[in-house]
């Protein structure tokens, strides 16, 4: 078994890794694996209250999360965008508050990087998403500055090349259509 299939396979026991998303890299695990979400809100110097979101590859990953959704709502969350978009969409009681902080909504995307489809194939479903830096740090842009700064601190990274996105994701209220964040192009 290669370094990053031993890799993956921890993610299910509660490994925190960096990965390469769209834009950005990030920080991830198993949204429900409270411990290890608690460790990234720690290493980022996060409070709970702000959430996290959830990336997939596909929309059936984030089943469990979308049901009471509309047809045409997830029609919508389905849909290829130009650049990256995550989605607030109702939370239906399923997503733990670890993950939802004091918001009653959940932000989700899917994205078709194939690093990501990757991990969430290893892991079965969503990966948690949240920029790899420490809050209000600039993010760090490559996985030798995610070494140097954070790797004491996380159980490894995943290799990969960043998306052609030039930073964060524009978050958006699936409902309304309302931007809540503009995003990288």
């Amino acid at each position: 078994m290669s370094e990053q299939e031993s890799l993956l396979r921890k993610l299910r026991l509660g490994a925190v890794v960096a990965y390469p998303t769209e834009g950005v890299w990030g920080l991830g695990c198993d949204p429900h694996d409270e411990q290890a979400v608690h460790r990234i809100l720690a290493i980022k110097q996060r409070a709970v209250q702000a959430g996290l979101i959830l990336l997939a590859s596909n929309v059936e990953q984030l089943s469990s999360y979308l049901q009471g959704l509309s047809a045409e709502l997830l029609v919508q969350l389905g849909k290829k965008e130009s650049s990256p978009v995550t989605f607030l969409i109702p939370d239906n009681g399923y997503c733990p508050s670890w993950i939802r902080g004091q918001h009653e909504s959940v932000a989700v995307r899917v994205t078709s990087h194939p690093t990501v489809a990757t991990i969430t194939a290893a892991l079965g479903g969503p990966i948690v998403s949240t920029s790899a830096n420490r809050h209000g740090e600039p993010t760090l842009s490559s996985a030798e500055a995610i070494r140097k700064s954070l790797g004491a601190e996380i159980d490894g990274i995943v290799d990969g090349e960043l998306g052609g996105a030039s930073g964060a994701s524009e978050i958006r209220d699936l409902k309304t259509g309302q931007t809540i964040r503009e995003g990288g192009k």
